[in-house]
């Protein structure tokens, strides 16, 4: 709603026409809200500290996306560091899967995986669309679709599944302090990443996300009091060195598609200009 209000009177102030259909928009925003849907829903069945390392599964499924979608070429060295990164992962899986779940006997910590992982395809595929969105068209025009199109898919969804629960909660200061604080901070969020999104793209922005896991090991073990197991930091380690070999090879990437970019280019002004000098010849003839 913040985000309607906010970038859509922007968009109603300028009076232009959408340059994507509406109904894109309005796809696009459903598979996102989904996936906040999912990874929300992860939270009840497993711990923080899982659920930020698992986001890193967005990472091949926008490698993958971003290579059919938007014609990206990723290096060999740039796979291996994505591999490094999902080899982390399956530290995490091993840890949950063993885990004795002591601390809490509600939690079913592979549920929880398995549902965060699938909202990572949700999430890849909504940062895939918002990077051509903000790239190719308006970052503005797509943040006011955002808002407005997520305001309607989870208002209907809330209507359908989750007004019995929302009867249920006993409002409190306390409580919409923190509803207040968790939609101002997805609101600077979705602004700060169309930035992000338009200058670096969809893997670079999900590979830098992963420095969010060292807030979420420092959270369970200071403000929730848990243990975190010893798989953790090194799954954490591992991660690391993934997005470090990753990053040392984006410059080069970036390089060998601007040199195709530019050769490709080239080779057209070289053939146009044939054509031209054609053309001319044979007028004149």
């Amino acid at each position: 709603m913040l985000l309607a209000l906010v970038y859509g009177t922007i968009l109603l102030h300028r009076r232009q026409k959408l340059l994507i259909p509406w109904y894109w928009y309005l796809a696009l925003v459903f598979i996102d809200v989904q996936g906040n849907f999912l990874a929300i829903r992860a939270y009840q069945y497993s711990y923080i500290t899982s659920i930020n390392l698992l986001d890193c599964w967005t990472i091949p499924w926008v490698m993958i996306l971003t290579r059919f979608a938007l014609g990206t070429r990723h290096s060999f060295w740039q796979f291996v560091g994505a591999g490094t990164c999902m080899a982390g992962l399956s530290l995490v899986l091993l840890s949950d899967s063993n885990s004795p779940d002591v601390q809490d006997a509600s939690k079913r910590p592979l549920l929880g995986d398995v549902l965060i992982i699938v909202a990572t395809f949700c999430f890849a595929f909504s940062n895939v669309g918002e990077e051509y969105c903000v790239k190719k068209k308006d970052r503005i025009e797509f943040i006011a679709m955002l808002g407005i199109f997520g305001v309607l898919v989870t208002g209907i969804q809330i209507s359908l599944f989750e007004r019995k629960n929302l009867e249920t909660i006993n409002w409190s200061p306390t409580l919409i302090s923190l509803f207040t604080g968790f939609a101002i901070a997805a609101f600077v969020f979705c602004t700060i990443s169309s930035f992000v999104l338009k200058m670096s793209g969809s893997t670079m922005f999900n590979l830098s996300l992963l420095t969010t896991d060292i807030w979420a090991v420092a959270i369970r073990i200071f403000f929730y009091h848990q243990q975190v197991n010893w798989l953790y930091y090194l799954a954490f380690a591992v991660v690391a060195m993934g997005l470090i070999i990753y990053s040392l090879n984006e410059s080069s990437s970036d390089d060998e598609t601007a040199a195709s970019t530019t050769e490709t280019t080239t080779q057209y002004e070289q053939l146009s200009s044939e054509e031209t000098g054609g053309a001319n010849l044979h007028w004149q003839n």
